[in-house]
This record gives structure tokens, sequence and C-alpha cells, in this order.
């Protein structure tokens, strides 16, 4: 240690910064091996068609949602009629995490999209 602790802190966080860019490159090359070993085309009609896909989840639901406000709008919503709209919210909210998931993979540059 030196008798500068302000050149220690600098040199410490230069070292953890290079720390974390190595685990970075690292989990890059991990996930576009792994990812790609799966899912080998990832362009833009198979990006939209996952969002189209994820469009009629959420199209399910609110058809759900709103079936229950015409059928049951004077009486309680039956048992059946509720679990049928939880189904349709949980189908829907995990192909919505399943979308974001690709978008981050993109972002962070585990995957590679053809963009032509």
């Amino acid at each position: 240690m030196s008798n500068n602790p302000e050149k220690d802190d600098y040199k410490r966080l230069m070292d953890q910064k290079r720390f974390f860019g190595e685990v970075e490159q690292g989990l890059q090359i991990a996930n576009r091996e792994i990812i790609h070993s799966r899912i080998p085309t990832l362009n833009k009609e198979s990006v939209l068609s996952f969002a189209v896909v994820v469009a009629r989840m959420r199209a399910t639901y609110l058809e759900a949602a709103f079936q229950i406000s015409t059928t049951d709008h004077a009486l309680e919503p039956t048992q059946e009629s509720v679990q049928r709209l939880r189904n349709a919210r949980e189908m829907y909210e995990e192909g919505k995490a399943a979308f974001e998931a690709l978008r981050y993979a993109i972002e962070r540059g585990y995957v590679d999209v053809d963009l032509s």
C-alpha cells in the first residue's frame, strides 16, 4: 500500500472495472454460445413473429377480462371465469417476460441478430 490513499482507491476502482469488464465479456461469450445453439436464427422476421405471439396472449387476456364484464356484469364473476382470466394473465405475463429477456439479450450483445 502506498502513502497516497486516493491513488490506492483509484487503482482499486480501476481493478474492479477491469474485473467486471472481463466477467461481462465471459458472460457474452457463454450466452452467445448457449442461446445460438438453441435458437440459431434471430432476424427481424423471427423477432416480429415472437412479438405477434405475445400480442395474441395480450389479446386473450384482455378478452377474458371483457368477457367477465359483459357476461357477469350483474353478478359476481364465476370461479371459472376468474380462473380463465388468471390463466390468460399468467400466459401473457410469461410471454411478455420472455420478450423482455430477448430484448435484454440483444441489447447486451448476448445474441447476434441478422439486421438485413
